[in-house]
C-alpha cells in the first residue's frame, strides 16, 4: 500500500513539475513573440513619415520661437484662432498696427493700454479686461522667433513625401491585419494559452488532492507488510508536530529567524527616520498637476517662478491663478475658495511636500538654470499626478548617488574649459559633478 501511495506521490511530483516547465515556457515563447513582433515593426519603418515644417517667414528661428511661446505664451494663448484667456495668435501680424507695435505691446501691455492706444484698449476691453503679463526679458530676436512660430504653426503642413503611395503599397498587407484576416490576436492567444495552464495546474493539486484523501481514509485496524498497525491520521498529525516541537535543532532555527527578523525590522526603521517618500497630503484647495501640466502642459517655470533665479522654486501666488481663472471655470467650488483668500487679503496655506532638513543647502537655479536638470529627475512624472506627492527618497545617499552619475554640461562653457583639460589629463571618462566637488561635504553642508 505504502509502495503504491509512494508511486502516486512521484508522479503527483513529476506532473506538478512537468506543469511549471510548461507554465514558464509558454511564457518565455509569449514574451519572445512580443518582442519579435515589435522589433520587426521597428525595422519596417511603418509609422508616417514627420511633416515638414513650414519656413520662417521673419526670419526668427522657428525651434527657439516654440520653447519661448511654450514657456511664456501658451497658458492664455493658441497659435490658433481659439480663445483661451486672451485671443487665438493665427494671423496676429495681420491684423495687429504693425510689428514694432507687438513689440511694445508684449513687453508692457500696460504702457500701450496706459498711452490710450487704440487697438490696445479695444483688445483690452475685448477680452474682459484682463491684464496680460508683461515680459521685458524678451529681446526683439525673441519676438521675431516667437511670431515665425506661430506662423509656420498656423500654416497647412507639406505633405510627407510618398506618404500617400506608400500607404496605398502597403494596402493589401496592412489592411488585411488591420481588419482581422490574418491571425487572431495576441490577447486572444494568451486568454487561450492561460486557461490551458489553469486547466493543467488544475488537474495536478486534483491528483495531490486524491493521494493524500486517499492516505487519511486508512483506518486503524489496517495492516502494513510488517505487521503492525496503521496509526489514525490524528495520531501521526500529532506526533509529527510534538517531534518537531522538541527537535532542538528546529528549535533553533525558528529563533534565530525571529531575532534576524526583528533586528532587521529595527535597523530599517532606523533607516526610514526623517524620510517621507511617498508622502501625499491633502492640500486646501485641490490642484491638479494631471490637468495643468499634463493635458494642458503649463510649463513649470510659469507658476513656479523662482525654479531659474534662486533657492526656492517658490509657491504661486494667487494672482498667477487668476491671470486664467479669472475667467475660466469662476464658478468652481475649489476656484472661489482662491477668490475667497483674495477678498480677505490672506494666504493660501499650501502644504509642503519636498521638505529638506535645514542642515541640508539646495539651490534650485543651480540644478535647473545651470544643471539643466529636468523637474521629473527628482520630483517624478509630476505631470501624471493628480495629487502630488514625494516620489524621490531625497536621501544624502540618493543625493551623492545622482552627482557620481550626472555628467557636467561643458559645452560651449568656458568656466568649464581648464577643469576639462585637467580632467583629461587623468581619464578619458566623462566630467562628473563628483569630479568638480560634487561630493565635498561643505558643498551641501555649511
Amino acid at each position: 500500500m505504502y509502495n503504491n501511495s509512494l508511486n502516486k506521490s512521484l508522479k503527483t511530483s513529476r506532473l506538478s513539475r512537468f506543469c511549471g516547465v510548461l507554465t514558464l515556457s509558454l511564457t518565455l515563447l509569449l514574451n519572445g513573440g512580443q518582442v519579435n513582433a515589435q522589433d520587426s515593426a521597428a525595422a519596417a519603418g511603418g509609422g508616417p513619415a514627420a511633416a515638414t515644417p513650414a519656413p520662417a517667414s521673419g526670419g526668427g528661428d522657428v525651434e527657439k520661437g516654440k520653447g519661448l511661446f511654450n514657456n511664456n505664451c501658451a497658458q492664455c494663448h493658441a497659435v490658433t484662432d481659439e480663445v483661451v484667456v486672451g485671443p487665438g495668435l493665427k494671423g496676429v501680424r495681420q491684423r495687429t498696427p504693425g510689428e514694432d507695435w507687438l513689440y511694445k505691446w508684449i513687453r508692457n501691455s500696460s504702457a500701450v493700454i496706459a498711452s490710450g492706444d487704440a487697438y490696445g484698449v479695444q483688445v483690452f476691453n475685448k477680452y474682459n479686461k484682463i491684464q496680460m503679463s508683461n515680459f521685458p526679458n524678451l529681446t526683439d530676436d525673441d519676438i521675431k522667433s516667437i511670431l515665425d512660430y506661430v506662423d509656420s504653426a498656423g500654416a497647412p503642413a507639406a505633405a510627407a513625401v510618398g506618404g500617400e503611395g506608400q500607404a496605398q503599397d502597403r494596402g493589401g498587407a496592412g489592411a488585411s491585419a488591420e481588419n482581422g484576416g490574418g491571425s487572431p490576436s495576441n490577447l486572444f492567444t494568451l486568454v487561450l494559452v492561460a486557461l490551458l495552464v489553469v486547466m493543467l495546474l488544475v488537474l495536478g493539486v486534483l491528483l495531490v488532492i486524491v493521494t493524500i484523501l486517499s492516505k487519511a481514509v486508512q483506518t486503524t485496524g489496517t495492516t502494513v507488510e510488517g505487521g503492525a498497525p496503521v496509526a489514525s491520521l490524528g495520531e501521526r498529525l500529532r506526533k509529527g508536530l510534538s517531534n518537531t516541537i522538541n527537535n532542538p535543532t528546529i528549535r533553533s532555527i525558528v529563533v534565530w529567524l525571529f531575532v534576524l527578523v526583528v533586528a532587521k525590522e529595527v535597523v530599517d526603521g532606523t533607516y526610514s527616520v526623517g524620510i517621507h517618500q511617498g508622502y501625499a497630503p491633502k492640500q486646501p484647495i485641490q490642484y491638479s498637476h494631471k490637468l495643468h501640466a499634463g493635458q494642458y502642459q503649463i510649463d513649470c517655470n510659469y507658476c513656479h517662478t523662482g525654479v531659474n533665479k534662486g533657492k526656492s522654486a517658490t509657491i504661486p501666488a494667487a494672482n498667477i491663478c487668476m491671470n486664467c481663472h479669472g475667467v475660466i471655470k469662476k464658478e468652481s467650488p475649489e476656484i472661489q475658495k482662491i477668490y475667497t483668500a483674495i477678498e480677505e487679503n490672506r494666504p493660501i496655506e499650501w502644504i509642503r511636500v519636498h521638505n529638506l532638513p535645514d542642515l541640508a543647502y539646495f539651490n534650485h537655479a543651480q540644478h535647473v538654470n545651470v544643471g539643466n536638470i529636468q523637474c521629473q529627475t527628482c520630483h517624478g512624472e509630476i505631470e501624471k499626478m493628480e495629487v502630488v506627492e514625494q516620489r524621490s527618497s531625497l536621501t544624502m545617499g540618493w543625493c551623492i548617488d545622482c552627482h557620481r552619475k550626472t555628467e557636467v554640461n561643458t559645452k560651449d562653457n568656458a568656466y568649464y574649459d581648464k577643469l576639462v583639460a585637467l580632467h583629461a589629463k587623468e581619464t578619458k571618462e566623462p566630467l562628473k559633478v563628483a569630479n568638480i566637488g560634487g561630493l565635498e561635504c561643505s558643498k551641501c553642508h555649511y
